[in-house]
């Protein structure tokens, strides 16, 4: 199977426009620390990490920053937090995709989106929102293929709303 690679999956993630959180407008939700934003992603990707429940091989970057979609670079940023989880089987990770799609709305969190998505393959996608933290949830269940290295494996993308940076912070976007 062909499967579209993690820049493609950025790019998806960052171009999803979710209720409630302005993910898709350059105007700022508010003046927020680039380093507060970055840690309220890794703290939702650790709680989205205990609900999956699935022991496997969890990827390692961390989140990045860029500049919010239709903005001129200087202090708009969005903060986003892809990573992945190797499970051992495809219903493993169906049960942890049921999971995300019956815990999260306990956790404030709005499923916009859960099916098979467009692509090819008819991938199983979550997307949702989290109007009060200002997050959006991507979340894709890649089956076992013959594709690179076969395993099965969840795709989770965190996303933050675009917010500006405090006076005298300037924003790093590499």
């Amino acid at each position: 199977m062909n499967r579209p690679g993690i820049g493609t999956l950025l790019r998806v993630a960052l171009a999803l426009t979710l209720t409630g959180c302005g993910m898709n407008s350059p105007k700022p939700e508010g003046t927020r620390a680039v380093d507060d934003v970055k840690s309220a992603a890794e703290k939702t990707s650790s709680r989205i990490l205990d609900i999956i429940a699935v022991k496997g091989a969890v990827s390692e970057p961390g989140p990045g920053v860029t500049i919010c979609e239709g903005a001129d670079p200087g202090r708009l940023f969005t903060v986003y937090h892809p990573w992945s989880i190797t499970g051992s089987s495809d219903e493993e990770l169906g049960k942890a995709m049921r999971r995300l799609k019956s815990e999260l709305p306990g956790e404030g969190w709005e499923i916009v989106q859960y099916g098979p998505n467009s692509s090819r393959d008819k991938t199983l996608e979550l997307t949702a929102d989290h109007a009060e933290k200002k997050l959006g949830l991507n979340v894709e269940l890649w089956e076992q293929s013959e594709g690179e290295d076969g395993k099965p494996k969840l795709i989770v993308n965190v996303i933050s709303a675009c917010y500006q940076a405090p006076d005298g912070e300037e924003v790093d976007y590499s």
